[in-house]
Order: structure tokens, then C-alpha cells, then sequence
């Protein structure tokens, strides 16, 4: 059975200084749903133009009543966007499952109330945070304040819009900063929604902007170009990344780069197959696998391999793959064509190589239209395949087996990411042992996507460069200062 909606989806214009405007060219694109292959509406495509008049309104608002409000009413109105979102979670859910095709009950149950959020932790947050000062002896007092960053580029992943949108917003205005945001060109409806949501909540014109349109040659490269951006704030692949750095390389700007993974979920014999295999499930295949985090590379000890592989398969099987909208559904429809070919790629590339599918490559059945994939569970590849060591970012894993634990802290460092890694054992040393040796920035033992965020959060390697989350977000968006006073 369906979910009911009354919710349409939107014509997404861009917004600039507290008006939502059209292109100067008047130029759109499509926007396409990924379930029915369905065009949803039009998107305001935006360019150098547009970009130019959003950094022009945003750096006028770094100076306006922005910078000199009270720290307590900034608060207040980064908490209020939280409120603003809740009160329209089940309208953010459903343009968030039309935009991207992720099950409706995920988007509802997760992605929205992680939103808001952000938004209510930073708005506590904003207001514990503290400076130093130093007294030398009896010569002078030194002492340090914070100062916005300035206009900062946020440009946006596809994957989950609004919370990782939210992730680098909330703690840009709690800074004092104003913002220039490119939604990813897939999925730009949530995003113009938190636009009225800012408006509603009492943010100050000019202070989030907001412009629609593409990456290379177009309004990415015009924001990541920009001298009068001062910092860019970047989820999504490196080969942007690389490009965004290079660009941003004339105007020194101040650069936070969250990237791809390869990440490795290291299961040993001693533990709970129970629990890890239901954590697994969803470390795997939640949102079609299209999540920075998923443990795609699954390492089993010898001796449980076989049971893990067994058990696992047989769970995979019961996974719904449908309509985003249906109650049911465990997994939607991957994000575009685009992707949806270069996912059934690598696994055209997994049989070239030699693998056994033991789930799932291919289209589910009854599925004409939409861009669905069932999971899929590929064994028999060595490390060295393709499949095992490129990110394929969809509902694709690879499982292998391992005899030693240095073997496998071998293999799972054996790569150009280092975002995450989970470990699962009932051995404390062990456990403790191992994390120690993985090349990854976030590391869980015996769970996974369990976040608290006061914690640093991002990868090494080629996952990324910085960290985010309580006060690691706070330098990012801040400048410090030192003030020297003799005595």
C-alpha cells in the first residue's frame, strides 16, 4: 500500500537576499523523479551571474545587524529553523523520497529530524563555547576572541540533502557567517523549502543564499572561484574535491572537504552474528548503499564465514526493494540514470572479474520504470578487484574471508579512502588493538552510524581533509584572534 500524500513537489528557484528569483536567462533544467522516471518540475539554473549577486548580497549581511546581534537572539533564531523543520517534517520527508528515492519512512524517521537537529544542537552549542587567556607572569595578558570566517560556499551531496545541508549550515550562522549554497543539481527541493524556512525563522536577508545549477563551468566552479568567498564547506566525491581545491587555490580560501569511502566492517568470530548481521543490513544497504559510511567491504574470520555468509544472504533476501512511497519498503530507487548505469557497471565489472552474485544484480521484478536495483552480495573477487577497492556508492557489497587479525588490518588499510571503519568483537584488547591500526577517521566497535556531535567527524587519505562536529566546527567557522595587553 502506498503512503498518502497530498505533497506536490516544487519549482525550485534560486533565492538571493531574501527573494526567491529566477535565472537571469531564464534558463532550467528538468528535475526527474528516480522511483517513476517522472518529471517532478523545473529548476532555475544558475551561473556565474547568479552567484556574483548571491556573494554580493551575502557579504553585504556579514557587515549588517548579522554581525552585531546578540549571541542569545542569533540562538534563538538557528533554534526556531529546527522548530520550522519539525513542524514541516512529513512535507520535507516526502520532496526528500520524491527527489532522491530513498524509502519515505527513512527520509521521515531520519533525515528530517536529524535536520532539525543540527540546528538545536548548535543553538545550545553556540553559547558554551569560550576563548583563552593567558597571563605572562607579571609582563602582559594575553587573551583570544572569534570572529566570523566570513561568506562561505556550501556546496551540497545528493545523498542526503538536507541533514548534511544542515550539518554545515547550522554551525555556519551560529559562527555569525553568511552563506552561498548549491544544492546538488538531482535533488534541489528540500533545500529550497529551508529557504522559506530561514526566511519564517528571522534571518536577515542576504544571509543564506541560495543558488540552483551544476558544478564544472557553472555555479559550483563560480562559488569555489569566487575572491570574495572565504571559505568552502564540500561533501561529495573526490575528483571534485580535487577541483574545488584548485580552483580555490588563488583565493587561499579556507577549505573543509568531507569525501568518498571504501569503508571496511571487520566482523570476528567471537562476536554476536546476531546483532551483526541486522547492523550489517543496514550498514550495507540503508539508503540503496548511497551513504559515505556503508561498509562495502565486508571481512568475516574463517571460522564464522560461512554461517555469516548464509545467515546474511538469506536476510538480504526479505529486504523489499519498491516504490519509495509504499510503507514496506526497505529499498528505493538509486538517484538518477546516471548513476544507476554506473552502479550496474561495476557489477557487469564483478562478473568480468570472476565473481559469484550470490544476491540481488539485477532490476526487481514488476519494475519497468524508476531506477531500482536489488541488493546485491558479490563473493569469490581478491582484494585487488576493482569492486573491492572503488567506491561504487549503491546497494553493492563485496565479502571475503580472513585467517589473521593482521591480515585484515592489511587489507583494510589497503586503499585510497579512510572515512570509516567498523569492528565487530567481544575481545576488549582486541578491539582497542585493532582500531588503533585502521586508517580511518571514524572508527566503531561492535555498531555503526551511531554519532554524537561533539565528536570530530571526518576522513584521511583521499575521504577528506578537516574535521566537523562540536568545536572542530566551531574553528572552521571562526577566525581567531590574540590580543596582547602589557602590563
Amino acid at each position: 500500500m502506498q503512503v498518502e500524500t497530498r505533497v506536490r513537489a516544487i519549482n525550485c528557484l534560486h533565492f538571493i537576499n531574501g527573494q526567491f528569483v529566477e535565472s537571469q536567462n531564464q534558463k532550467t533544467f528538468e528535475n526527474i523523479n528516480p522511483a517513476t522516471e517522472e518529471v517532478l518540475g523545473t529548476v532555475a539554473e544558475g551561473g556565474k551571474e547568479e552567484v556574483n549577486f548571491a556573494v554580493a548580497a551575502a557579504r553585504r549581511a556579514l557587515n549588517g545587524k548579522w554581525k552585531t546581534m546578540p549571541i542569545v537572539e542569533r540562538s534563538k533564531i538557528i533554534r526556531r529553523i529546527g522548530d520550522l523543520i519539525l513542524e514541516r517534517q512529513e512535507e520535507l520527508a516526502h520532496l526528500e523520497s520524491m527527489d532522491t528515492g530513498k524509502p519515505f519512512t527513512l527520509a521521515n524517521s531520519v533525515d528530517i529530524p536529524r535536520a532539525a537537529f543540527n540546528f538545536h544542537f548548535f543553538a545550545d552549542y553556540m553559547i558554551s563555547v569560550n576563548t583563552d587567556s593567558n597571563m605572562q607572569d607579571d609582563i602582559a595578558l594575553h587573551y583570544s576572541y572569534r570572529r566570523p570566517v566570513g561568506v562561505v560556499g556550501i556546496i551540497k551531496p545528493w545523498n542526503l540533502p538536507l541533514l548534511l545541508l544542515t550539518w554545515k549550515l547550522a554551525p555556519c550562522l551560529a559562527m555569525g557567517n553568511t552563506a552561498v549554497i548549491k544544492p546538488a543539481e538531482w535533488t534541489p527541493m528540500t533545500a529550497t523549502v529551508l529557504m522559506e524556512i530561514c526566511k519564517e525563522a528571522g534571518v536577515p536577508d542576504g544571509v543564506v543564499n541560495l543558488v540552483h545549477g551544476f558544478g564544472p563551468n557553472s555555479a559550483g566552479a563560480a562559488i569555489s572561484e569566487h575572491p570574495d568567498v572565504d571559505a568552502i564547506s564540500f561533501i561529495g566525491e573526490p575528483k571534485t574535491g580535487t577541483a574545488i581545491m584548485k580552483s580555490a587555490a588563488d583565493s587561499l580560501k579556507k577549505l573543509s572537504f568531507e569525501l568518498g569511502g571504501k569503508n571496511p566492517n571487520i566482523i570476528f568470530a567471537d562476536s554476536d552474528l546476531d546483532e551483526v548481521i541486522e547492523t550489517t543490513i543496514k550498514s550495507s544497504f540503508v539508503n540503496q548503499g548511497e551513504v559515505c559510511l556503508c561498509g562495502s567491504r565486508i571481512y568475516v574470520e574463517r571460522p564464522v564465514y560461512e554461517e555469516f555468509l548464509t545467515r546474511f544472504a538469506e536476510r538480504v533476501r526479505t529486504l523489499k526493494v519498491g516504490h519509495p512511497l509504499e510503507a514496506d519498503t526497505n529499498v528505493g530507487a538509486l538517484v538518477s540514470k546516471e548513476h544507476y548505469d554506473r552502479v550496474n557497471s561495476y557489477i557487469d565489472i564483478a562478473r568480468e572479474e570472476g565473481a559469484t552474485i550470490l544476491t540481488g544484480g539485477k532490476r526487481p521484478d514488476g519494475y519497468k520504470k524508476g531506477y531500482y536495483l536489488e541488493p546485491t552480495i558479490l563473493v569469490g573477487l581478491d582484494r585487488n578487484s576493482r569492486c573491492v577497492r572503488e567506491e561504487i556508492f549503491g546497494p553493492v557489497v563485496t565479502v571475503m574471508p580472513f585467517d589473521m587479525e593482521e591480515e585484515v588490518v592489511m587489507q583494510a588499510n589497503d586503499t585510497h579512502y579512510g572515512l570509516s571503519a567498523t569492528i565487530w568483537t567481544n575481545n576488549l584488547k582486541r578491539a582497542h588493538r585493532v582500531a588503533h591500526q585502521l586508517e580511518a577517521g571514524i572508527i566503531w566497535v561492535n555498531t555503526w552510524f551511531l554519532r554524537d556531535l561533539r565528536t570530530p567527524f571526518g576522513g584521511m587519505k583521499h575521504s577528506g581533509i578537516g574535521r566537523t562536529g562540536g568545536m572542530h566546527s566551531i574553528d572552521f567557522y571562526s577566525e581567531l584572534s590574540n590580543v596582547t595587553i602589557k602590563l
